[in-house]
This record gives C-alpha cells, structure tokens and sequence, in this order.
C-alpha cells in the first residue's frame, strides 16, 4: 500500500473513492477517472483531499498534488481506458481493471470525512460502501455501475437497479444524460426514492430533483473544447457546495460556472482554477471556504 496520510491531518474534508484511470492517448496515457476530475477540483475548492483507489506500478501517480492524500492499493493491472472516435462517434474500450475497492480498504480514520463521494468507473467500487459513513454527506457518482464490457473490450450501457435503501442512504446521486441513455424515466425511479437527484446535460446544463420538485439550471454558453471529465468537476463543486450551505439550486447553479470553465480546456488543464471557482462564488454570492 502506497500510504501517504503524513501529508495532510487523519482525516480528509472531501474523500473520494474509486479507480484513477490510466488514460491511453496519442502512444501514451494520461491520468483520467471520476477519482482524479474531482479530487483535483475540491482541492480547488479549499478542501482536504483523500484518495483511496488501486493501480499497478505501471501508472505513474506522482503527478497529483502532495497536499492531496493518497492510499494506492496494489493490484496486477490497472484500470486501463481507450477512446476511438469514427465519424464522430465515440466507442470506449476498456483493456484492464484494478482489483475492487471495498470498506476495508478505507482507512479508520478516513471514514469521519464529512463529504464522501463514491465515484466507480468499472464496476469497482463495493455498493456496501455507502453504508460505511453515517455521518457523512454520502455524494455517488454511478456512471461506473451503468457499464458493462465484451469479451474485446468494448464498453456498453447496463441497466443500474441499486436496491431502495442505497437510493435513500446518498445525499446526492449525481448521473448524466449519457450514462441513462437519454431515459428520463430511470431518472425519475430514482428520483422517486432518492433524497437527491442530479441529472446533467452538458452544455445543456442541469436538472435537480428535490423533494418532488424539479428546476433545471442552464449552463454557462462557453467555448468548448473538451467536455472530459466535466461532470465529475460539476460533481464535487456541487457536493462542496451542498454541504457549505444545504441549498441544492444554488449548489445546481454554481456547480454549473465551476464546471463551464473545464470544457474550455482538455485533460487534467480542465481543472477551474481557484482564479475561476473565486469568480463563480463572488457572482452567486457564496462564501470562500475557511481551513
């Protein structure tokens, strides 16, 4: 186990648990992953950031920031993803996956994080986690549970049934437009027994379902270059934001500013920088963060 917990106090604000990816790209890679979009934006956002993934020695993590806190555990391979694009469609392939991720992996002392966010790509991340943080403000990403693969690789939609009692437990599921097929009638089944329901659009910005209410929010209009990994920057300034102030339509909204500056860059750039995320609070009228 890669252990790093000197590097910041015992127990994280934010904590994010599933898969940093290896991205392959142009005859390389680069680092991808709900883990590494969101962990690198609430460190932005003023948080203390904890990792707790798996990977092979093959990828190369020492390029994350050494304030934020990383438990690494060993496994043969690690979760390998590839994107190949034929006129204009996108077909993704996933080569490897690292071993699971369940609450045993989880320091003791990590599961007091008051934000918790689960954030699986492949199947990995344990469902049983969510129950492992009573106290915390349980956020899930699902995308990683609505996939399944083929024999050669190719990745493909599945149907996510999570029992009624994971719907009630998360704070805030947070799920895009692409990861339900364009179904709203998914969304809605979970909106019926989930506390919290996220739906994002992209450019077309977001839906929240709150307590049998239903306000969509717009998005920014911006340049965009590379929409990768915006849903999980929206994910974690919206988790932040919750739990700051409790409000869902004005975390919706300030989600979306943080996350319209991401798609004007690609790869890890895309990360809003404290620049951006301190323009997006002065124009809602949101707090700065105190350590």
């Amino acid at each position: 186990m890669n252990d790093v917990q000197s590097t910041m106090p015992d127990c994280p604000d934010y904590l994010v648990v599933g898969h940093v990816t290896k991205d392959l790209y142009d005859g390389g890679y680069k680092i991808g992953g709900t883990v590494t979009f969101s962990a690198l934006t609430a460190r932005n956002l003023g948080c203390r950031v904890g990792i707790v993934t798996a990977a092979a020695g093959d990828l190369d993590l020492g390029c994350l920031p050494t304030d934020i806190a990383l438990v690494t555990l060993p496994s043969e391979d690690s979760t390998t993803f590839e994107n190949l694009y034929h006129d204009g469609q996108r077909r993704q392939f996933l080569w490897a996956r690292a071993r699971p991720l369940t609450l045993d992996d989880v320091p003791q002392a990590w599961r007091a994080s008051p934000i918790v966010h689960l954030g699986p790509v492949a199947q990995e991340v344990a469902q049983s986690l969510a129950f492992g943080f009573p106290d915390a403000l349980l956020g899930m990403t699902p995308q990683g549970w609505m996939r399944r693969w083929e024999d050669n690789g190719l990745v493909r939609p599945a149907v996510w049934e999570p029992p009624a009692d994971l719907l009630r437990r998360a704070d805030a599921i947070i799920l895009s437009l692409e990861d339900v097929g364009g179904d709203l009638e998914i969304v809605r089944s979970y909106a019926a027994q989930a506390n919290l329901v996220v739906l994002t659009a992209g450019w077309k910005g977001a839906t929240v379902y709150y307590r049998g209410e239903v306000r969509s929010f717009p998005a920014p209009q911006v340049r965009e270059v590379d929409p990768t990994g915006a849903g999980d920057i929206f994910a974690a300034a919206f988790l932040v934001a919750l739990h700051q102030g409790g409000d869902p339509w004005l975390a919706a909204r300030f989600a979306n500013c943080v996350a319209s500056h991401s798609v004007e860059r690609s790869g890890t750039d895309s990360i809003p920088t404290k620049q951006e995320i301190a323009r997006c609070r002065t124009q809602l009228g949101l707090w700065e963060r105190e350590h």
